[in-house]
């Protein structure tokens, strides 16, 4: 990006709304992936879709690449900056602009956190169920972008069960509009969906309508104790079969036991193999029996103990300490590589046994835990970045990981995204056609290639930039 450009974008969206400088350029260089970054040539904050579109119309122009940015809490290398790229970060777009009791919607801006449009619904009586384990920091925007899941999704489902329309700004500057407040809207192609899930690639977000639902009015959390991982995972395949859905199923191994309870001092079991946390919900005595059938399978699955959340604090308690399992971990070693491995709820054991393996076979230390109820394992390496030969094991290790997941019928992520982190098995879940489909709809939405590329997949010749974690295979990223 040359100075003319920087002064065009300047001129767009104010001096005090740009920044070059290095000490800002490392800041947004990267975002929560282990390991890749790179320096972005400026960042904006821009304040009105209007400055959005200049921009875009601007980056065709030019041109240089334009990577959009929540609070950089992503897992998948999605808003880490391109070569020649201007961040857009969408963090001051941070309003309820409605929150309509009628037909149980609100309208958010891309920055709101999620943790504070909870707490802002929750005061009418009304529900937003997605619950990142980042919830108090992450925004709508990316969760949208990502199509993010959280602690609740088992039954409650995940951030495309509750939009309900966007509002973005198009590669070409164009404003589209998708989605409304009715129930029923079959005209024509589902766009609102298709924008879910497309991390940044396809538009930048600036509205959303979300869907609400009533707050329920009880709940139970419990917490078991297993002295065999098997056992936790056989109790959880034996709950779903007993018809019972749970609106949260934690898994904790041991390292993450240890790790949570070193810095959250609550009384985890150090010497347990597996956790379990659970929470039903509702209405009514049919939490109470849920309650009930739970603590029998998990005892008839031999848990050591069970133990019941006397009240909302102490289930508040239990609760943050599974969401801190990420920092818990990253507290042990430099590098902490999270990934997000998914399979069939019934296939749920044998990958985490396929997690102990990777860890034995390629001599790595693995914290796993995850979403056991819908079969979302975050398997977490705790590694040195500067060990270049032992960070070459991670990978390899994740590599197996990902491979037996696709075997046992799985995919490569449930919630985190593709971005660059995994991109280069995708073919291997969506296969050839479906990648190529992708591309297809990418270069024609995106004529330039300008908006957030090489996320996803590479739209250029196979060899180039197709495992991103090699240096060799990157160039324009950083190790």
């Amino acid at each position: 990006m040359d100075n003319a450009a920087k002064e065009k974008i300047k001129a767009i969206v104010g001096n005090k709304n740009f920044t070059d400088s290095q000490e800002d350029r490392i800041c947004y260089s990267y975002d929560g992936t282990a390991v890749l970054h790179h320096l972005p040539e400026a960042i904006v904050f821009p304040e009105t879709d209007e400055q959005i579109s200049k921009i875009m119309k601007l980056a065709n122009e030019a041109p240089f690449n334009v990577v959009p940015r929540g609070a950089g809490t992503g897992l998948s290398g999605g808003s880490i900056p391109v070569e020649n790229s201007l961040v857009v970060v969408m963090t001051r777009w941070n309003r309820i602009l409605e929150i309509d009791t009628k037909n149980l919607t609100v309208t958010v801006e891309p920055g709101v956190t999620t943790a504070n449009l909870q707490s802002e619904v929750e005061k009418y009586g009304l529900f937003y169920p997605p619950d990142p384990g980042s919830l108090t920091v992450c925004t709508i925007g990316g969760n949208v972008a990502n199509n993010s899941g959280g602690l609740r999704g088992l039954k409650y489902g995940v951030t495309k069960n509750y939009v309900l329309g966007t509002e973005l700004i198009l590669p070409n500057g164009d404003l589209l509009k998708t989605g409304g407040k009715n129930v029923k809207d079959v005209a024509g192609y589902n766009l609102k969906d298709f924008i879910v899930g497309s991390e940044g690639t396809i538009g930048i977000i600036t509205k959303i309508l979300l869907k609400l639902i009533p707050l329920p009015t009880e709940s139970i959390t419990l917490l078991a104790y297993f002295d065999k991982l098997t056992d936790s995972a056989q109790a959880v395949s034996d709950i779903i079969s007993a018809h019972i859905v749970p609106c949260m199923m934690e898994f904790l191994d041991n390292t993450t036991i240890n790790c949570v309870e070193d810095y959250t001092h609550i009384g985890l079991p150090k010497n347990s193999e597996a956790i379990l946390l659970i929470e039903v919900d509702g209405k009514g005595s049919a939490v109470q029996e849920d309650a009930e059938t739970v603590k029998n399978i998990m005892k008839k699955n031999r848990a050591s103990f069970i133990r019941v959340a006397a009240s909302i604090s102490e289930a508040n308690i239990l609760k943050t300490a599974r969401r801190s399992a990420f920092s818990a971990l990253a507290r042990k070693r430099p590098t902490t590589i999270l990934e997000d491995a998914t399979v069939p709820r019934s296939e749920l054991p044998a990958m985490i046994e396929k997690v102990t393996e990777a860890a034995r076979k390629f001599d790595v230390t693995f914290g796993d835990f995850g979403h056991a109820g819908d079969g979302n394992l975050h398997p977490t390496c705790l590694t040195d970045e500067r060990d270049k030969n032992e960070l070459d094991r991670a990978h390899k290790a994740f590599d197996f990981i990902f491979n037996e997941a696709i075997k046992l019928g799985g995919t490569i992520t449930g919630e985190h995204g593709t971005g660059l982190a995994k991109k280069h098995f995708l073919e291997m879940v969506a296969g050839i056609p479906g990648v190529e489909m992708m591309k297809k709809i990418k270069s024609a939405i995106d004529e330039n290639n300008i908006l957030n590329p090489g996320k996803i997949f590479t739209i250029s010749p196979k060899c180039e930039g197709s495992l991103p974690f090699k240096r060799e295979q990157i160039k324009d990223f950083h190790l």
